[in-house]
This record gives C-alpha cells, sequence and structure tokens, in this order.
C-alpha cells in the first residue's frame, strides 16, 4: 500500500483510534477535551480515512465500528522516513545534528540517544530471530 501523509484532523483522529484499537464515531468523539468537532465532521474523517486504507470498519447493526489497518509504528516510520528525505537528503545524522542543535543537546544526551537507539536495535534483532 502506498501510504500518504494525513491532514491534521486525519492524523488526530487516528490517534484516537489507535488508543482505542476499535470504535464507533461516538467513542472518537469522547475522547476530545474542550472544544468538540460535530459528530458529522468525525463519521467524515473516517470515511476519508477509510478510503485511504488507514481504517476498515463492521457493521454493528446500523453502527459502523472502525478499527485500524495501518498500525502506528508504520505510519511512524512512513513520516521519518519522508521527513528523512524530504528535509535531510536522507541523511540521519544530518538530522540528528539539526535537532542537537535546535533542542541544545549536549554530550551526555546525545550518548542517552545513542544507547536508547542501540537497545532498541538489540531488542528489533532478537525479536527477528
Amino acid at each position: 500500500m502506498d501510504l500518504k501523509s494525513l491532514t491534521k484532523a486525519e492524523e488526530q483522529i487516528m490517534q484516537i483510534i489507535w488508543k482505542l484499537r476499535e470504535a464507533i464515531v461516538k467513542d472518537v468523539l469522547e475522547q476530545f477535551e474542550g472544544s468538540k468537532p460535530a459528530y458529522t465532521t468525525i463519521a467524515t474523517v473516517l470515511s476519508v480515512l477509510e478510503k485511504k486504507g488507514f481504517v476498515s470498519h463492521r457493521k454493528i447493526g446500523n453502527t459502523k465500528l472502525f478499527t485500524p489497518t495501518i498500525s502506528k509504528a508504520e505510519y511512524t516510520k512512513f513520516q521519518f522516513t519522508s521527513l528523512l528525505g524530504n528535509y535531510f537528503n536522507g541523511s540521519f545524522p544530518k538530522m540528528a545534528s539539526f535537532f542537537a542543535k535546535e533542542n541544545d543537546m549536549d554530550i551526555s544526551d546525545l550518548e542517552k540517544i545513542m544507547k536508547e537507539a542501540e537497545k532498541e536495535m538489540k531488542k528489533d534483532k532478537e525479536q527477528m530471530e
């Protein structure tokens, strides 16, 4: 499947769907704090997400129960790869350097990042075995 970037509204609703794992429109609406979008707005966005292949639904009576078809990890990887390619010429060191400068990170911060990356890579390798 050819992933596409989500709009801010689509991503906001996907974050809720990923969190809940499955939801009806009312469930999504209840997750909004403060000013809530209209029920029909959420239903429309979910319909668009379904057309884009991010969610699917099954009917329970007259109600649609939506579930994600793309994991949060898959979308995160897609977004990260796009960011890396579009803004840093595919260079992770350039991106890391940019974020280190922008966030005024010191050597110990960078070492923590490296240790965390090594731990994640080791965990991924163990899962593949």
